[in-house]
């Protein structure tokens, strides 16, 4: 073998091989693979809130007998979505625990609204609670509500500003809300 024969062969495997090179810089590709640091995250399909309920954070605060009224509500959104990301619907699920309610306080609903701090808004989202399903015959008690809808549009807007958002509960002597409390996300791991 002569020389220009040897660096004529060195030269077409190097051309082979910077052909066979799949260098997404040298392409204009997006790499794809869910593990290249590059590539794009995949927003979770469960999204938890939660909420400290308080009558005091009633707009106007309750003062009657609810006054004492206070819980804790976990809200999660398990959202649907298309292809490309973009969330399609989905359903929420409900855990709820109450205290300082007088005895045998009666819930009458329990919802997601629209509104800041300060500022009373319609029916998001329903939590499902009938009238009198829920007891709290002590005062106290827990009820949870699993796989009620949300629209899409509903599911985003709710995720991307949790603290527009609050969740109450609704009592026979306080039909319009006894207990209150914003939206905080409890889980983050991607952007919306």
């Amino acid at each position: 073998m002569t020389r220009s024969t040897l660096i004529v062969g060195l030269l077409a495997l190097a051309l082979v091989s910077g052909a066979c090179n799949n260098d997404d810089s040298t392409t204009g590709q997006t790499p794809t693979s869910p593990t290249s640091p590059s590539a794009p995250a995949t927003p979770p399909a469960d999204v938890v809130f939660t909420a400290q309920l308080a009558a005091s954070n009633e707009v106007p605060p309750i003062t009657n007998a609810d006054a004492n009224g206070k819980g804790t509500a976990t809200i999660t959104i398990h959202t649907t979505r298309n292809a490309g990301g973009t969330i399609t619907g989905g359903t929420v699920d409900f855990a709820v625990t109450l205290s300082g309610f007088p005895a045998g306080t009666v819930l009458t609903a329990a919802h997601i609204h629209p509104g800041a701090v300060g500022t009373n808004g319609g029916v998001a989202v329903s939590a499902g609670l009938a009238s009198g399903e829920v007891t709290l015959a002590d005062g106290s008690g827990s009820f949870t509500k699993t796989a009620q809808s949300i629209n899409a549009s509903d599911a985003t807007a709710i995720i991307a500003n949790p603290s527009a958002y609050y969740f109450n509960v609704h009592t026979q002597l306080n039909p319009g809300g006894a207990s209150r409390g914003q939206l905080v996300a409890a889980t983050t791991s991607a952007t919306y």
